[in-house]
């Protein structure tokens, strides 16, 4: 480490004891951006990384940063040159894993070490420049893709071109979409077409217990509505035969995190702009939030409070919503969750998803399932390298599988009745790694078991 960022003094603890505490986003300042303050921190945080090195598995941009400081000139990060600092961004999907569970020098540590947002404030830099290519943005574009992916006939043209193997290296040349990688269906009947009695529902009553209020609104997502409208399907069912009255929302936009992990911040402010008001209307009417994928969760739980600190209406959706199993966890410590299971499940193989991770929520979906009798599920804590978009890039695809390896080995190990994860593509891009492994869903395992 340079004498920039000189060892803890003897005596002084390396590290700190205290819970993480993560630091608003100062995104609409000048200097957010601006060439020196972006650099300057780019190299001291870099420098830290480079004299622990303790996060060198979690994911690709660490090795790349390491190695580019090993290849310099004096192997230390003030002879790295300033266009290598882009390939460690390129490779930070922002997981906030590092953040998370393995950096020491997190704040409330005075070196205030916050790499993923970090990595935002670089990939917002990019962004006003304009160095982003017309597939990164259309993969971003989840709302628009889906609307016009859904049109009947498109979707039957996508999803064959998308299952063949000509496709897909037509899409690989075309448009830099990995051969290998994983791609979505697409369902003209979309979950809010399939569950249109629910949209916009007000005369539901619920049954509080502890903290929740017993009625629930679900944000679909882009990819429950377009991509998987079983999985809200599911979702809906269990949480009804829980005596759960649901709801979907009225009016539904992208929650934003794929313009988020982008850099494109404006466009996050156009979304919430579109879904916090009713989502907001919404608590304060008595209801509380849900949504059926992590990240979406996540994007309402901690993206949208860091970037919007002083909006009252993020907090309050921010402090309403909750993962599924969070949820009917909380529910059974009150006595309110409907245990009378009609099937075993056997064994289970469980991928816990980093964006489920990062809410410090505990093994939800674990200790659920396990209330089911005869049912064993194993927890692999391990990342899968899909980030929604960067294993579907051609230039990632080889690395995201190669990360996606530890845990599809352990899918593959563990020989069980089922393979599931919380997040649908995660579940999808370890399938394609491990040599015997069909996902399943989470929900879709607790319907079954409840014989619904």
């Amino acid at each position: 480490m340079s004498e920039a960022n000189p060892p803890p003094p003897e005596g002084r603890r390396e590290g700190s004891l205290e819970a993480p505490t993560r630091h608003p986003l100062d995104w609409r300042s000048p200097d957010f951006t601006a060439d020196e303050p972006v650099y300057a921190e780019l190299e001291r945080v870099f420098d830290i990384c480079h004299g622990c090195r303790r996060c060198f598995s979690l994911c690709n941009a660490f090795p790349t940063l390491f190695d580019a400081v090993d290849e310099s000139d004096t192997g230390e990060v003030d002879s790295v040159p300033r266009e290598a600092y882009w390939n460690v961004v390129d490779h930070c999907y922002l997981c906030d894993m590092c953040y998370m569970t393995k950096c020491p020098y997190v704040p409330p540590h005075e070196w205030n070490v916050d790499f993923p947002h970090l990595m935002l404030r670089a990939k917002v830099k990019r962004f006003k420049e304009q160095k982003i290519s017309f597939r990164d943005r259309m993969l971003s574009s989840t709302d628009l893709v889906g609307r016009l992916a859904g049109i009947p006939v498109v979707a039957e043209t996508v999803n064959a071109v998308n299952s063949t193997a000509a496709g897909r290296r037509l899409l690989e040349s075309t448009l830099g979409v990995d051969a290998k990688a994983p791609v979505p269906k697409y369902h003209s009947k979309s979950a809010r077409r399939r569950l249109k009695d629910k949209v916009g529902r007000h005369d539901a009553a619920g049954e509080p217990a502890g903290d929740t209020r017993g009625r629930v609104l679900v944000f679909a997502t882009c990819y429950g509505n377009r991509n998987k409208p079983a999985l809200v399907e599911d979702l809906v069912a269990v949480f009804e035969h829980n005596g759960i009255p649901t709801a979907l929302t009225a009016n539904e936009r992208c929650c934003g995190m794929p313009k988020f992990e982008m850099g494109d911040l404006e466009t996050v402010e156009k979304l919430k702009e579109n879904n916090v008001p009713e989502l907001a209307r919404r608590v304060r009417e008595g209801w509380d939030l849900t949504a059926p994928v992590p990240s979406c969760v996540l994007m309402f739980k901690q993206e949208l409070p860091l970037m919007f600190p002083d909006d009252e209406d993020v907090k309050l959706v921010r402090d309403a919503f909750y993962d599924p199993f969070e949820y009917l966890m909380l529910r059974h410590r009150h006595g309110k969750l409907n245990t009378d299971f009609k099937t075993s499940l056997g064994s289970i193989a469980y991928q816990v998803p980093c964006h489920l991770r990062v809410q410090n929520l505990g093994l939800k979906t674990r200790d659920l399932l396990q209330l089911v009798p005869d049912t064993k599920v194993q927890p692999i804590e391990r990342c899968s390298g899909h980030d929604g978009t960067y294993a579907v890039k051609k230039e990632y695809g080889e690395v995201s599988r190669k990360i996606a390896r530890p845990v599809a080995r352990q899918v593959d190990g563990a020989n069980a009745d089922h393979f599931i994860s919380d997040c649908p593509m995660a579940a999808e891009q370890i399938s394609v790694v491990a040599k015997s492994a069909t996902p399943t869903d989470p929900l879709q395992l607790l319907r079954r078991a409840y014989g619904i």
